[in-house]
């Protein structure tokens, strides 16, 4: 009878013993800190990343959370808040566009960086040593090089074969843009016209601009990949109704918004593809180690609403190769 309490004691006391194990292996994961860095108009793409986290079995609010941090177009205020998020100690950086993604990269050195929405090739601007090997604590997916940009001054000619003169919005804060602008003016002479580029650094240049366009009455308007440019797509597509004057815009967003024409890759996709690089990292892959990514696929898409308003016909050949025709 004794022995048998003793054993019952021992295992009580067994049990207690490894009850603070068995509690630590039920114990609910950690909960990951993503940091955002963009702009503020970005809601439809940050659903389109969170499609992408549930794929991969992340939930917001249960094992993921965000911290976002908007310059709400004011590009000096990024260094500011990359700055906020590396005291706050975020396990991974999300980043939108060049900018977005330098301020980051200049605020931290060891804090994972995933960047989304960068219009040109990362090394030509210096965000990461090679497509292959990064080498550094970004990755992520981002578009071709600036050739794309004299395709699409190459397009808009062949769509309006009269055009002589095309006016160019662009952000001189956005030193990609520097190096696209840099590319329309190599293929403008070959393309038989001239450019007319056009500085937005804030909000308060677009009056500005929007006036030198009606002096100088150009036959078109391109604005420069910026995620500043893209967050006032809807100012810009409307002035360009009013002033009769087509747009073709580097992604499909500025045509939602009401421009014209667009040719580029999905911006939507590349944000669901950058769930997969954050699931890698969150799982211990070093950024140095996951090649960046660019599309492959491009879309020609063109709003026939547009067009009617304008009083633009476009060519039959042109419409045959759009992927997509808004209504």
């Amino acid at each position: 009878m004794r022995l048998r309490r003793v054993g019952l004691i021992a295992t009580l006391a067994l049990g207690l013993l490894l009850a603070p194990l068995a509690a630590d292996a039920q114990a609910p994961a950690k909960v990951a800190r993503l940091g955002h860095l963009g702009h503020g108009l970005e809601s439809g793409l940050i659903e389109a990343f969170r499609e992408g986290l549930r794929e991969f079995g992340y939930i917001e609010g249960q094992n993921i959370a965000f911290e976002y941090r908007y310059a709400e177009g004011r590009v000096e205020r990024l260094a500011e808040l990359a700055a906020e998020l590396v005291r706050l100690k975020v396990d991974v950086i999300v980043s939108n566009g060049t900018p977005a993604t330098r301020a980051a990269k200049q605020a931290t050195s060891t804090i994972p960086i995933v960047m989304v929405g960068v219009g040109l090739d990362p090394v030509e601007i210096g965000l990461v040593a090679s497509l292959a090997r990064p080498g550094g604590n970004v990755t992520g997916v981002a578009a071709l090089g600036t050739e794309l940009w004299g395709k699409r001054l190459e397009l808009l000619k062949e769509t309006f074969p009269r055009i002589s003169r095309v006016a160019v919005l662009w952000n001189p804060t956005n030193p990609g843009n520097a190096l696209a602008l840099r590319e329309m003016k190599a293929v403008a002479p070959a393309a038989g016209v001239r450019l007319q580029p056009l500085e937005v650094r804030d909000a308060s240049d677009f009056e500005r601009a929007f006036a030198e366009i009606i002096k100088e009455n150009p036959g078109a308007l391109i604005p420069i990949w910026d995620a500043f440019l893209l967050s006032h797509a809807r100012r810009i597509a409307d002035f360009a109704v009013k002033r009769r004057l087509p747009t073709l815009a580097p992604i499909k967003e500025y045509v939602d918004a009401g421009a014209l024409m667009s040719y580029g890759a999905s911006i939507p996709g590349q944000w669901r593809r950058a769930a997969y690089y954050v699931d890698r990292i969150l799982k211990g892959t070093k950024p140095a180690d996951l090649p960046v990514e660019q599309p492959t696929r491009f879309e020609l898409v063109i709003n026939l609403k547009t067009a009617r308003a304008l009083g633009l016909t476009i060519p039959q050949s042109i419409l045959l190769r759009a992927d997509q025709l808004i209504q």
